[in-house]
């Protein structure tokens, strides 16, 4: 329940500060096409109006808009409510639940929405044909930091979107970064009063205003939740009091341990909130519901912790290397695919130290938390490096590109600089990201080769042309960015074209860039022929993207948005690039060009 009311402060923040936002300007649709050339548009910049106040345009009463002057059916006021879309490329960010804030004021109805990326620039009430006429009225981006399940942090454009009416679709179309518009379906569902959420007297009450019931709130005006889940909040309502607060204390210990900064309770912390959960009935388990907790923090079963080796000795001697990854909390995953580049490396390289580093913190804490595994942060391992008295250090991040997260190591590894002799950062899995879609290089081309020739390998097949015959398509899934590094994909998807891999395809989870999108894919793969897919992660570890966004049970998961296309047979392959040998190779291929400098 802390989650939903967490959730819902930020939200009412946000979408006060929107109601505020003054719009008069407007921008044309040749404005918005200006980031096919490079041009710097209102919504890539940010448009601002008096006082310096980002601008929300909207198109109010027009023949060719929706109508935004129809009185609401409910009272002014705000709302959570569900934001329903017509496509996988438009959607609410994957943090927010598929949820928006309803704004109504003098009978009008906006929904504060947030966005996956920064790949929509602007929205347009109506047809995408009217949105590319002279002086249509576009809404312009805010933009909003996010972070996800996994630590990562993302920046993001959010939209406030006028409602002409609830419970039934309108039209909203949207221009990207290529700048086509397209036109989609929309629709605004199961408003709940914001104030119901976070005022409700007891947490019975609180549950039963996070799942729509009306009834048990004494609210008459908010119908109820058709879908509401019968899971953990739809059995809140009739568990004890006394199972509630057990609950909601350990979830309040885990959303403490679940942040990015360490400090020196985090130990205990982390103790605490295990020895919390182990407390616990399995009844209260189930309705342990937080910001980020749920009962499957420390209950999900990912392997056995014990079979992985945290690398965190001391007694390094003067060369070391450091071995740095985003980190993963499945077990297996991290065992098999940063522990065998690990294992190369160290076997590749018997004269120095082999190290580890995670940069999320959120997931050390989570596996230390759950598995009693204690893993350095990369200031930690620094540190520990330095206390050692290590002279050679090398760093070897076992990141796929150079995104955010490369970024963000080279920067901290070099503040370190002036307590070694001599540090040096090799190059990521793929290289370097080159100037444009077309460039690859020796690296794609050798990581092409191997997923590939895996891929195929564990589907049965005897080669790339059988599964073509078979009408069988690989499709390899990453996580995707709005950083500059994002036409990495598109040139993975190029090396495949010029390898003549024509039934493999390359797609994001984010849709960053829009070709990559599950929807455009599955577009791409229909067009090209094929009947049966295999899905498998673009990504060095096999996490929480692979076990859930690809292959999950959910329906917006690749596996069922797949199945729900229409493909005869979809599998998937859960593994990571980690575990392949060719790619354990280029690994320590950079490894040794800068142990050779």
């Amino acid at each position: 329940m802390k989650k939903t009311i967490a959730l819902l402060m930020a939200l009412m923040l946000t979408a006060t500060a929107a109601v505020g936002c003054g719009g008069g300007s407007t921008q044309t649709p040749a404005d918005a096409g200006a980031a096919d050339t490079g041009a710097t548009t209102q919504a890539q910049a940010g448009a601002t109006g008096e006082e310096g106040q980002p601008e929300q345009t909207g198109q109010e009463g027009s023949e060719t808009g929706t109508e935004t002057g129809t009185s609401a059916p409910i009272a002014d006021g705000m709302y959570q409510a569900d934001f329903n879309t017509d496509s996988s490329m438009f959607h609410v960010n994957e943090t927010k639940d598929g949820k928006g804030v309803l704004i109504v004021n003098e009978g009008k109805m906006t929904i504060h929405v947030v966005m996956p990326s920064k790949n929509i620039l602007n929205l347009y009430c109506g047809m995408a044909e009217d949105a590319q006429k002279e002086g249509a009225e576009l809404l312009q981006p805010l933009t909003e930091e996010v972070t996800y399940s996994d630590g990562t942090r993302e920046e993001v454009n959010t939209f406030d979107i006028p409602v002409p009416y609830l419970d039934k679709e309108f039209d909203v179309a949207l221009i990207g970064e290529k700048g086509k518009w397209y036109d989609h379906k929309v629709s605004v569902t199961n408003p709940v009063s914001l104030d119901e959420l976070i005022t409700a007297d007891s947490p019975e009450e609180a549950a039963a205003a996070a799942t729509g019931d009306a009834a048990a709130t004494g609210d008459a005006t908010t119908e109820p939740k058709a879908d509401a889940p019968e899971g953990k909040d739809a059995g809140a309502s009739s568990a004890s009091e006394e199972d509630l607060k057990a609950a909601q204390a350990v979830a309040e210990k885990i959303d403490a341990i679940y942040v990015q900064q360490w400090t020196e309770e985090t130990d205990q912390m982390c103790a605490e909130a295990k020895e919390a959960w182990d407390a616990l009935t399995d009844e209260q388990k189930a309705l342990v519901e937080g910001e980020f907790a749920d009962p499957d923090y420390f209950g999900a079963d990912t392997g056995d912790a014990s079979a992985d080796d945290p690398l965190n000795g001391d007694e390094i001697g003067e060369k070391e290397l450091l071995v740095v990854s985003f980190g993963t909390s499945f077990n297996n995953s991290r065992a098999a695919d940063i522990g065998g580049i690990e294992k190369a490396l160290q076997e590749a390289y018997p004269d120095w130290s082999v190290r580890r580093a995670f940069t999320s913190q959120i997931i050390i804490n989570h596996i230390q938390a759950r598995d009693g595994e204690k893993i350095d942060n990369v200031e930690q391992a620094l540190e520990r490096a330095a206390a050692n008295g290590v002279k050679q250090l090398i760093v070897q991040p076992t990141h796929l590109m150079h995104g955010s997260e490369y970024d963000e190591l080279t920067k901290a590894v070099n503040s370190f600089g002036e307590m070694f002799e001599s540090v040096k950062v090799a190059e990521p899995l793929l290289g370097q990201v080159g100037a444009d879609a077309s460039e690859v290089n020796a690296d794609k081309e050798t990581v092409a080769k191997a997923i590939t020739e895996t891929a195929v390998s564990e589907a049965g097949f005897d080669n790339l042309e059988a599964a073509e015959q078979d009408k069988t398509a690989f499709v390899f899934m990453g996580h995707g960015t709005s950083h500059a590094a994002k036409v990495t994909y598109s040139q993975m998807q190029a090396q495949m074209e010029q390898l003549g891999y024509g039934n493999v395809f390359i797609g994001t989870v984010e849709g960053e860039p829009e070709e990559t999108a599950c929807e455009a894919v599955i577009e791409k793969v229909k067009a090209a022929g094929y009947t049966k897919i295999v899905l498998r992660p673009l990504m060095v570890v096999a996490g929480d993207h692979a076990n859930n966004d690809m292959a999950g049970e959910d329906a917006d998961s690749w596996l069922n948005m797949f199945k729900a296309a229409g493909f005869e047979k979809v599998d998937a392959q859960i593994n990571g690039l980690g575990s392949i040998p060719a790619v354990q190779q280029i690994y320590v291929e950079h490894t040794g060009k800068v142990v050779n400098e």
